[in-house]
């Protein structure tokens, strides 16, 4: 083959390769003519869907029961100064291992019914931080045996050689309050259910201990506890089954929370009480608080929330608010829109046959 023939089979190799519809731009599009005939309906459509769909989510949010305690401030009923009662709060800002116990009594006036739940709220505390979020050792929290954690976790990642277990800024900032529900005539504490609490795929995927056993520290040896833990990792809770990193109140802190005044349940109201079988009964109660974690410095609140719970979940009116405020809009100028097109419009039909020719009017 001479030169020439290699050189022309080469340009219509190359022509047959640029020579596609998608890369000339010659593939089949469509393209929506907007006219009052199809946007008038659109807006009236979305708003006879989105208003009734608004209106039951919002009925169903504000048929779930709930009562919300704030015990930021509460008095403590170990300390006191020159006498007085003191805030916990203030007892543990002047050292922050010190423990402080309050108590505080509330009133459910109607009945709550089965399931009941019980969370713990912080206002002003912003775990959406991208610096935050990022402060963990995905690796290390899957239980596989590592001899570094990524630098995510710094400056909570090792110290003197050893590595923190947990690593990482979420697991030193764990919430660590201590909550306790008593009923006032017999003063007998009410049950809770620390299991499955956290989200299945989190249980089952996400969060596993390393191979040893809990027992003798073999699974955690050569760590450390992160400085603000008051226990290590493999204290957490006394059932071997919901210990080390698959302790649930570890992986429900784990979930960051994307605003900064945001609820994480705590535990479930255990139904098999005395009692307690159809719901949670009217009455006084009291809530004893080992205060331990700190909030001032942030300018935060702490909530303690019991809540029974819908099909669609907790209490939220925003979303329900949403759908009806959009509804609304779209009718209203689905309304307005047709005035405009009654009193001034063409018809469609009009508009398509417009040329150059097409003589001007008002």
């Amino acid at each position: 083959m001479s030169t020439q023939d290699q050189s022309n089979v080469e340009n219509k190799a190359k022509q047959s390769k640029f020579n596609q519809k998608f890369k000339q731009q010659r593939l089949p599009a469509w393209q929506p003519i907007l006219t009052a005939d199809t946007v008038l309906p659109a807006f009236f459509l979305i708003g006879l869907l989105f208003v009734p769909l608004g209106a039951a989510l919002l009925f169903f949010s504000r048929s779930v029961q709930e009562m919300q305690l704030d015990y930021t401030d509460c008095m403590s009923t170990s300390h006191s100064d020159s006498g007085q009662p003191v805030r916990c709060s203030d007892v543990i800002s002047r050292e922050i291992m010190d423990s402080c116990t309050c108590k505080i009594n509330f009133t459910i006036s109607e009945m709550f019914e089965k399931n009941v739940y019980l969370y713990y709220g912080l206002d002003n505390f912003y775990q959406n931080h991208r610096r935050y979020v990022k402060s963990r050792d995905d690796n290390q929290l899957l239980g596989k045996e590592i001899t570094s954690v990524s630098n995510d976790c710094n400056p909570y990642g090792s110290y003197d050689g050893k590595i923190f277990a947990p690593c990482g800024a979420i697991a030193n900032s764990m919430f660590n309050d201590s909550l306790k529900l008593f009923t006032t005539g017999t003063v007998s504490e009410l049950k809770l259910i620390k299991t499955d609490i956290a989200w299945p795929s989190d249980r089952k995927i996400k969060f596993n201990n390393p191979p040893g056993s809990l027992d003798d520290q073999g699974a955690f040896k050569n760590t450390l506890k992160p400085p603000y833990w008051t226990k290590s990792v493999w204290q957490l809770s006394d059932d071997p089954q919901n210990n080390g990193y698959k302790n649930e109140d570890l992986i429900v802190w784990m979930r960051s929370a994307a605003f900064p005044t945001f609820r994480k349940l705590y535990g479930k109201i255990d139904h098999s009480m005395t009692g307690f079988k159809y719901g949670f009964p009217e009455g006084v109660y009291s809530l004893e608080v080992q205060y331990n974690y700190p909030v001032d410095s942030f300018g935060g609140r702490k909530r303690m929330i019991l809540s029974t719970t819908s099909f669609l979940g907790g209490k939220n009116n925003f979303l329900g608010i949403a759908y009806i405020t959009v509804g609304c809009i779209c009718l209203l100028l689905g309304i307005i829109f047709l005035i405009i097109h009654i009193k001034f419009g063409k018809r469609a039909v009009d508009q398509l046959n417009i040329n150059q020719n097409t003589p001007y009017s008002d």
